[in-house]
Formats: C-alpha cells, structure tokens, sequence
C-alpha cells in the first residue's frame, strides 16, 4: 500500500513532481526481465536503475558500451545484488537492431518489458546507413523493427509465466508540433523542406502512432501483452546535445522549470511495473495518468498506414 502521504490528486495518486522511486514504492520486479534502449544516459539511466533496484533483471541496449558499463558500476554499487546485463545496439542501423536482438534470443532469457526510450533530437539533416533520415530512422524505425523482432518473445514468456507483458514507448508531447502533413510520408528523406524540430517532433509523433497500432494488433490477437506509450515531460538531459544553446539554458533553468531525471523516468517505471496499469493498452500517459490524444496522434488511419510505411521501408 502506498503511504496516504504520497498520494497526489490524481487517478494514479502521481503527478509531475513524483519520482520513478516513488511509483515503484514496495513493487517487487524479481523474476522479470527487461530490454532498455538508451539505458546509459538520463532517464534510460534512471529506469535501469530503478527497475534494478526493485529486481529486474535489466539489458542495457545501449549504442556505447563503455557509457553503459559506467551506468552498471554504479548501479551496483547501490544495489550489489543487482541483474544487469549490457549489449550494444545502435537504433540507427536495422543490422544492429537485428544483430541485437538475435544476440538476445541467444541468451535464451525470458522478455517481461520492452523499454523504447532511446533517442536524438534536432539533429542537422542526414540519412542513416540504410538511407533513412536520421531521426525517424533512430526514433522510430529502429525501435519499430527491434520490437517487431521481439515481440513474439514476449507473447510467449506471458504464456509460460502467467505474467503480462509490456512494452513502453517513450514518446513526447512535442508529438504536437510535427510537419503539418503529421508524417511525411511521400517526403521522409527529403532534405528539402526539412526542418530538425519538426522532424523530432514527427518521430515523436510516429512512436505514438506504432504504440496505438501494435495494441490494436495484440489485442486482435488475444496476446497477454500491453502497449503503452508516455511524455517524460521536460527532462533535464543530454538529449539537446546538437544544440548546445538549447541545452545551456535547460541545464541553466532546468532546475526551476524543468523536471530531473528522477521524475522524467518515473511515467517509464510506472508503465512498466505498477499494478495499476494491469490491462490497460493503446493510452498515452503523462505524469502517470492516461491523457487523451487529438489530431494526428488519434488518427487510427495514419497508425494502420505507417505501420505499412514502416515495413516497406525495411524490406
């Protein structure tokens, strides 16, 4: 039970100012096991830490191992009986993502949650290897493709144990702010008209457009895993590290305005392990309370089309 203390006015009795300690108060993760993208910085970092301190056996999926590996040191340095594990995988490149999740299939582990967190932001226009815009290709497609490859996983592990799966794609309310168009389909490489804030804000847009589609698809199935997608809020990270003057002034003011990485990871912790979320799928939260989606993001006709998008782009 939650201490009557800390509870806040809300359905989920969490708000803004809640930490990822906070909602996974007396939660036991023992037994589970859980994929982090972007474990070794902000608030990848600060989920590792927490589902590890609650028990999870944690993979770090992270792009710079040796980052990682500082991430792990101190983690068990807090908790010396924690489960962490550290693999190398790069959102960018499909290789790496199927490199990694193969490696993971080897490791012949269970998969109780999926954490989609990691990302870039405002980056100047570039492709990746597979020619693919940097960002979409990094915030979305990767992260599309990893939890394609992974999801059967899932599915079977919630059959064998009897415990539901997750998957929480960290999104943002900068979804908002996309091309006006919401996805850019006949025009996603293009460098004209690419604008980097707006690009972001389309992949942030996409990440809620795949969660939404992929419950449709998993409840059609009658599989025992949920999908759920989250704004973090404005974290005080190094996400903004292409734009240096963006993120003086968040570092500069972070602490008066914006919330740490304490508080950004925690709607992450929450969706991933509180017993409150138990069978609720296809929401997108915030401050640990389900918000309502408008416009592009609620469009069930842009989820179905991109997720087609999205395959065709990986044949």
């Amino acid at each position: 039970m939650f201490s009557p203390l800390k509870r806040r006015r809300s359905p989920s009795g969490f708000s803004s100012s809640s930490s990822a300690e906070e909602v996974t108060s007396g939660i036991d993760g023992s037994g589970l096991v859980a994929i982090v993208t972007g474990g070794s910085h902000g608030i990848g970092a600060e989920t590792c830490r927490v589902l590890a301190l609650r028990g999870v056996h944690v993979v770090m999926a992270v792009r710079n191992p040796s980052s990682g590996a500082r991430v792990k040191e101190e983690i068990e340095r807090q908790a010396p009986t924690a489960k962490i594990d550290i693999m190398e995988l790069d959102l960018s490149s499909m290789s790496s993502v199927r490199r990694f999740a193969n490696n993971f299939k080897a490791l012949n582990l269970p998969l109780n949650i999926l954490v989609n967190n990691a990302g870039i932001s405002y980056v100047p226009f570039s492709l990746s290897e597979d020619g693919i815009e940097l960002q979409f290709a990094t915030n979305h497609l990767g992260h599309f493709l990893l939890t394609d490859l992974l999801h059967e996983n899932m599915k079977v592990t919630a059959i064998e144990t009897g415990l539901e799966g997750r998957i929480v794609i960290v999104a943002s309310a900068s979804h908002r702010f996309s091309y006006r168009e919401g996805i850019r389909f006949d025009k996603i490489n293009h460098m004209s008209g690419y604008n980097g804030f707006f690009a972001y804000c389309q992949s942030k847009l996409a990440n809620i457009l795949h969660s939404n589609e992929l419950s449709n698809q998993l409840k059609e199935q009658n599989a025992q895993v949920v999908v759920n997608s989250l704004d973090p809020g404005v974290v005080v990270s190094n996400i903004l590290h292409h734009r240096w003057f963006l993120q003086g002034i968040v570092f500069g003011l972070g602490k008066f305005v914006f919330k740490n990485v304490q508080q950004g990871a925690a709607t992450v912790c929450y969706l991933a392990l509180h017993p409150q979320v138990a069978g609720i799928t296809g929401k997108y939260f915030a401050d640990c309370n389900a918000v309502e989606l408008k416009s592009h993001a609620a469009n069930r006709e842009m989820a179905k089309r991109l997720w087609d998008f999205s395959v065709s782009l990986l044949r």
